[in-house]
C-alpha cells in the first residue's frame, strides 16, 4: 500500500513538472515582435508582422477615438505614423519625447504615407517638456538659430539630414579610394611639423606637473597636426597611391562663416607621376564618384536642402557633374581678373594670392562649374612644391581646385623631389635641420609624386549649397566658442 501510494505521488509530481516545462517552453517559444529601423519599418518588408520600434515622437496628435504619432528615430527622413486608440494617450508622450511602441505594420490608407504601425502597447521611454524643448512642432527652424543648440540640433529635420549625408559622403570618399587602389594611411593627430608654414598651431603640452627634467613632453615641441602631407609622403616612398582622411587643426583667431579650429581633410598622394593633370584626374574623379554616390543614396536628405534649405542649387550641382572641369593658369586667371569691370577689395597683381571674392568670380568666368588654376608663383607655396623653372615669371607645379559658392576646395602640387633644389629651399627658409629627415626620402629611392587635400565640410557646402561652414560638421570649433 505504501508503495502504491508512492508510486502515484511519483507519476503525478512527473505530470505537474512536465506540465510545467511544456508551460516554459510554450512561453519561450512564444513570438516576439521583430525590432525595426523607422527606415526597415517605412519600406514595408515586414507587412503584417508584430514589431517594435523605438525612437523619438516628431509630432502628436489626440481625437476623441484614436492617437497619431509620427516617430522617427534618425535613419530616415521620413516618419513613421502610428495610430493607436485614445486610450493608450499618455500625458507623458509629447513632442520630443521617447518611446517605444508594439504593434502590427499595416498599409496605410493615406496616400502621402506607404505604411503605418498600428499600436498595441506604447512605452514613454524618455520624457521631453515640450513648454521647455528649444524646437516647436509646428515651427520650421533655421540653420542660424538651430546652430544655438549644438548639443540638441541632431534632433531636427535638417540637422539629422546633414549628418545622414556627411556619414554617407565619408563611405563614399573611402569607396572610391579603395576601388581605386589606395592605402589607407592613419597620420597622426600630434606632431612636430607645420607643413602649411603659416605658424597657426595648438600646441600640445601635458596638463599635469612638468617633469623637471624635460622641457617638453616629446624631446621637442609638439602640435595638433594642420595636414597628414608629409606623414603621407613618407608613405608614398613604399606605396604608390596612399590617402588619409582625418581631423586638422588651425589656431585661426576668426569666427568668420569660413572658418573652423577643427575640420576633417581628406590627402592623397601619388608616386610616380610628374603631371599635374594626373592630380586633378584623381580630384575630379573623386568628387563626381562621392556626389553621385550621395545624391544616388541620400536624395530625400539632399532634396531637404535643395528644396528648403537653398532652394535652387540643385540646378548648380547637375551642372558640376555634366561638365568636364577645366583648367586654367594662374597667370591666365591673373589677366580674367584684371580685364573684368568688377570691384574687388583685394589687389589683382601678379604675384598676389588669390581670395576667396577672386576664386568665386574665375568660377562664375567659366560658367559656373568647378575651375582648376595651376602654377602658382612659386613664392607663394610652400618649401616642397616643385619648381618649374620657368623664366621670367617663377612658378611652381601646383594646382587648386575652384568650385561655386565656396571658392578654394582642393590644393595640391607636385614635389619637390630633386634633392639639391629641396635642400636649397629648406636652407633659405632656415629649416634643414628640422626636416633633416625629409630629405632622407630623396635619399633612398626617391620618385617623383604629389598630392592634394580636400577640404571635407567644404565639399559639403560646395553640393549642398550650405553658406556656413558651422553648419556641416556635427560640433563646430572655432575661435572664442563654447566646447561641449
Amino acid at each position: 500500500m505504501f508503495r502504491a501510494a508512492v508510486k502515484t505521488l511519483s507519476v503525478a509530481t512527473t505530470t505537474s513538472v512536465s506540465r510545467g516545462i511544456l508551460l516554459s517552453i510554450r512561453h519561450y517559444c512564444k513570438k516576439t515582435p521583430a525590432k525595426l529601423r523607422v527606415s526597415e519599418a517605412v519600406s514595408g518588408a515586414d507587412l503584417g508582422a508584430k514589431v517594435k520600434v523605438q525612437g523619438w515622437v516628431r509630432s502628436v496628435r489626440a481625437q476623441k477615438a484614436n492617437l497619431f504619432l509620427h516617430v522617427n528615430d534618425g535613419s530616415s527622413l521620413l516618419s513613421l505614423q502610428v495610430v493607436a486608440s485614445s486610450e493608450l494617450n499618455d500625458p507623458l508622450l509629447t513632442f520630443g519625447s521617447a518611446v517605444e511602441v508594439t504593434g502590427t505594420l499595416r498599409k496605410s490608407p493615406h496616400q502621402n504615407q506607404p505604411v503605418e504601425l498600428e499600436a498595441q502597447q506604447i512605452h514613454v521611454v524618455g520624457e521631453c517638456n515640450p513648454v521647455d524643448f528649444p524646437f516647436k512642432i509646428k515651427e520650421r527652424h533655421g540653420l542660424e538659430y538651430i546652430r544655438q543648440f549644438p548639443h540638441l540640433r541632431c534632433r531636427t529635420n535638417a540637422f539629422s539630414s546633414l549628418l545622414r549625408i556627411r556619414s554617407e559622403a565619408a563611405t563614399a570618399v573611402h569607396s572610391y579610394f579603395k576601388e581605386n587602389g589606395f592605402v589607407q594611411i592613419h597620420t597622426p593627430v600630434i606632431t612636430s611639423n607645420d607643413c602649411e608654414g603659416a605658424g597657426e598651431l595648438f600646441q600640445v603640452e601635458p596638463s599635469g606637473p612638468q617633469n623637471e627634467e624635460e622641457e617638453n613632453f616629446f624631446s621637442v615641441p609638439a602640435f595638433l597636426t594642420v595636414s597628414g602631407q608629409l606623414h603621407l609622403e613618407v608613405m608614398s616612398g613604399a606605396f604608390s597611391r596612399v590617402y588619409t582622411f582625418g581631423p586638422t587643426f588651425r589656431a585661426e583667431n576668426s569666427q568668420s562663416r569660413r572658418h573652423l579650429a577643427e575640420f576633417y581633410m581628406v590627402e592623397a598622394e601619388v608616386s610616380f607621376t610628374q603631371s599635374l593633370e594626373d592630380l586633378t584626374k584623381v580630384m575630379e574623379d573623386m568628387f563626381r564618384s562621392a556626389t553621385e554616390h550621395v545624391l544616388a543614396h541620400c536624395a530625400e536628405d539632399v532634396d531637404l536642402f535643395h528644396k528648403h534649405v537653398t532652394p535652387g542649387h540643385r540646378v548648380t550641382v547637375e551642372a558640376m557633374l555634366k561638365k568636364r572641369f577645366p583648367a586654367i593658369t594662374y597667370s591666365e586667371a591673373i589677366d580674367i581678373l584684371n580685364r573684368s569691370s568688377e570691384k574687388f577689395a583685394f589687389p589683382t597683381d601678379w604675384g598676389c594670392d588669390l581670395q576667396t571674392e577672386h576664386e568665386k568670380y574665375l568660377v562664375k568666368h567659366c560658367g559656373n562649374i568647378p575651375v582648376f588654376v595651376t602654377d602658382y608663383p612659386y613664392d607663394l607655396k610652400p618649401f616642397y612644391a616643385r619648381d618649374n623653372q620657368d623664366h621670367p615669371e617663377h612658378t611652381a607645379a601646383a594646382v587648386d581646385l575652384l568650385v561655386p559658392g565656396v571658392g578654394e576646395l582642393c590644393g595640391g602640387s607636385l614635389r619637390e623631389e630633386r634633392l639639391d633644389l629641396l635642400r636649397a629651399r629648406l636652407e633659405e627658409a632656415g629649416l634643414e635641420d628640422t626636416y633633416s629627415w625629409y630629405l632622407d626620402l630623396r635619399r633612398f629611392g626617391s620618385v617623383p609624386h604629389g598630392g592634394f587635400g580636400l577640404g571635407f565640410e567644404r565639399y559639403l557646402q560646395c553640393i549642398l549649397g550650405v553658406d556656413n561652414i558651422k553648419d556641416v560638421i556635427p560640433f563646430p570649433r572655432f575661435s572664442h566658442s563654447c566646447l561641449l
